[in-house]
């Protein structure tokens, strides 16, 4: 009886494992057919400006950078929401249908001829939009963001809280496990987006390029919908940036206050909370807890009465985590921004002819990166992490740290390599004669970019994992979300200051070539421009 008791117990255990890991799976899938809708849409979105809009490319840049910039931004917004108030279940879902409505929105300018302005088809001449035509078209941009904003920050984390709980948080293995794995899952539906939504944005045009990412998304929204009984929801805490501003405020009011010896009775505590006494580092942000009035500043059940004139040690904590983690996360900017280059402009002026007539898209060549870190994460998982863990001791091979290092040594490499193949691409452009002409295509293959590409992936397989994780678990689990939208706040920082070097780079090279007349300075610019963009590899 006992024995069959126990096998029962087992078997049910091990349904539950089964139930678990297949919604885990559904949940990661929602965020990966969410990344290939939303990205499937961004690399072709500039052709469909300027030919169904009439828009200029400077016009239609603006928009793309203001729409890409805008998503990173808003996963701030969503990791808030998610964190104080609605939950990551309830966020993610909000997200996919703000998702699901934009990219709808986005199908019916290219199903319905009255949302876009007339063409001359002959003339491939473009009437400009209306506003009514243009509200159409931002307001499915502007959905999509929104989707993203909330999607984003919140799936990896909403995936980890299937793993950290009943028991599982001291999993360090499986943990690590999930984070390399999602992140291969995240390059894989990039491969997707960059491949066959743009191979059907081009050869079927844009009523089905638009019309498939649409159907993935709603298979996304629903899948996720339907998994809600077997998610384990952590509900959400009190508003974090409320909290941020009141230790602040309160440090403030207390700043002539003496911190008192390591005393718990003197520091006001979170119940249930095990951190008694504030650590020691920013000590200035400790006079915030101090006991002042322990009669009138708390509640009969031990609460703060007024959060504006007392705090807990545990929100001074999570605003200190908040601030020590500010360095490393600088770090990854210029990660993100080295790889802005301008490895597509060199690409187009290669020879870029594969087995005969087959010709490379120089776009394309980004998928080197993407498919050297899908490969290399699965190989860190499951030969390099045991081989590792036997010296190192630790069941995740090399600390997360390390791994950030490992990144940022291999980034180096790539713009290294870079400098040196734009040399020899430079070089061989002024031997041919091709000096006033930047857009000619050189007898060099373009081959010579993948080194350059298989490092940019072998850097993106550890330092972005690396700080996903890390932020992970660094920060306390009130502020999940909170840390995964730090990763995605670093990609707009980098699109503001690679935005900033670009514009620097103009005003030196009006500085060394001066009010050129005519061609002579966009020529100039043209013969020095890859060249010159290196120079700003020891800022990196």
């Amino acid at each position: 009886m006992p024995f069959i008791i126990v096998t029962i117990s087992l078997t049910h255990s091990l349904i539950n494992e089964v139930v678990l890991l297949f919604w885990l799976v559904v949940e990661a899938v929602n965020e990966c057919l969410e990344r290939v809708a939303s990205q499937g849409i961004m690399p072709n979105m500039i052709l469909y400006l300027r030919n169904e809009y009439g828009m200029a490319i400077t016009k239609g840049t603006n928009v793309i950078y203001t729409w890409s910039a805008m998503s990173n931004i808003l996963s701030l917004f969503g990791a808030f929401l998610s964190d104080s108030y609605l939950g990551r279940f309830s966020v993610i879902s909000i997200g996919s249908f703000s998702s699901l409505l934009g990219l709808t929105f986005l199908w019916l300018t290219a199903m319905t001829p009255e949302l876009k302005p007339s063409c001359e088809s002959l003339m491939q001449v473009c009437n400009s939009a209306s506003a009514a035509q243009l509200t159409v078209l931002f307001l499915s941009l502007g959905l999509i963001s929104i989707g993203a904003g909330c999607v984003r920050p919140c799936s990896i984390a909403f995936g980890a809280d299937q793993l950290t709980i009943k028991d599982r948080s001291n999993d360090e293995r499986l943990l690590d496990s999930y984070f390399n794995w999602y992140y291969t899952s995240i390059g894989i539906s990039t491969v997707i987006s960059l491949s066959v939504i743009v191979y059907i944005q081009e050869n079927l045009g844009w009523k089905i390029g638009f019309g498939v990412p649409a159907v993935l998304m709603f298979i996304s929204a629903v899948s996720f919908i339907l998994g809600s009984p077997f998610y384990a929801k952590v509900k959400p805490g009190h508003s974090l940036l409320t909290s941020f501003v009141q230790v602040i405020v309160v440090a403030i009011k207390n700043r002539k206050l003496s911190l008192p010896d390591c005393n718990f009775n003197r520091y006001f505590q979170d119940r249930d909370s095990d951190l008694m006494v504030p650590t020691d580092s920013l000590r200035c942000l400790n006079k915030a807890c101090i006991k002042r009035n322990p009669e009138t500043d708390s509640n009969p059940d031990g609460s703060v009465s007024d959060p504006w004139n007392q705090c807990t040690v545990g929100q001074v904590e999570s605003l200190k985590s908040l601030l020590r983690v500010l360095p490393m996360w600088s770090t990854g900017i210029f990660v993100m921004v080295s790889q802005g280059s301008f490895s597509t402009i060199q690409a187009n002026s290669m020879d870029r002819r594969l087995f005969g007539n087959f010709k490379i898209p120089a776009g394309s060549f980004t998928l080197i990166m993407v498919i050297t870190l899908s490969i290399i994460i699965p190989f860190y998982d499951r030969i390099m992490v045991p081989l590792l863990s036997k010296y190192t001791g630790s069941p995740r091979g090399f600390s997360c740290k390390s791994r950030i290092g490992i990144g940022l040594v291999f980034v180096c490499a790539a713009k290294a390599t870079s400098a040196i193949v734009e040399t020899m691409r430079r070089n061989a452009a002024i031997e041919e004669g091709f000096e006033d002409q930047p857009n000619a295509v050189i007898n060099m293959s373009a081959l010579w970019l993948v080194p350059e590409y298989v490092l940019l992936g072998i850097a993106e397989a550890f330092n972005p994992v690396g700080q996903v994780e890390f932020f992970y678990t660094y920060f306390p689990k009130t502020m999940s979300s909170f840390a995964m939208a730090l990763f995605t706040l670093e990609l707009a920082a980098a699109d503001v200051v690679g935005s900033i070097i670009n514009f620097l780079y103009f005003l030196v090279l009006c500085w060394a070539y001066g009010p050129a007349p005519g061609q002579q300075l966009e020529d100039s610019a043209g013969r020095e421009e890859d060249q010159f963009h290196y120079r700003k590899l020891p800022t990196s």
